[in-house]
């Protein structure tokens, strides 16, 4: 089932994601919600706050990239209560988007290296060592069960001049290809 995504605004984006365990409710079903909304809103990634729920998940398909870097191929993956071992290396800068926040891409510094130490679908304990725009794919995500938004890295100024147009789509006035619930839609 497509869910609706939620925009910029809602309060869960800002929140710290609560750690899961296997026993969580229908998550095989949630699990198979997200990649059917993720798929329906031509997204690389989607984490459970932007579908309004504050849990350590987030699911990955870099595929879309696989005609820039063929590392990225068998980047797709399911991340459970996932922890960032180790950040390292160069910031480099890339432009970047959010199914949350349409229309808006800013460039966002980030380290270029990462080791994530995660479990899967099946509660099998991972880790994996990521670099370039794989491992820039996991860092938005996992900003994202931090209650962190890649706008929130953008210096004073840029966020200055992109408030509007945030103000923008917390209302809802923003034209979008997908399902999604904004936290200031008037009700008429």
């Amino acid at each position: 089932m497509i869910l609706p995504i939620v925009a910029y605004g809602n309060p869960v984006l800002k929140r710290v994601a609560d750690e899961i365990t296997s026993d969580y409710p229908d998550l095989s079903e949630l699990i198979e919600n997200m990649w059917e909304t993720m798929y329906a809103a031509h997204g690389v990634g989607l984490a459970a706050p932007q579908i309004g729920l504050s849990i350590r998940l987030f699911v990955i398909d870099a595929s879309l990239f696989v005609n820039e870097i063929d590392a990225l191929k068998d980047l797709k993956k399911v991340f459970i209560n996932p922890i960032i071992e180790e950040e390292q290396g160069e910031l480099w800068s890339f432009n970047e988007g959010c199914l949350s926040i349409p229309d808006v891409r800013e460039d966002v510094s980030r380290k270029e290296e990462i080791v994530v130490s995660y479990v899967d679908e099946n509660f099998t304990p991972q880790q994996l060592k990521l670099n370039g725009l794989a491992a820039r794919v996991v860092q938005h995500e996992y900003d994202h069960i931090q209650g962190v938004l890649f706008t929130d890295h953008l210096s004073p100024l840029k966020k200055r001049l992109i408030k509007k147009r945030l103000t923008s789509i917390s209302k809802g006035s923003v034209s979008v290809e997908y399902r999604m619930k904004f936290p200031k839609k008037s009700k008429r």
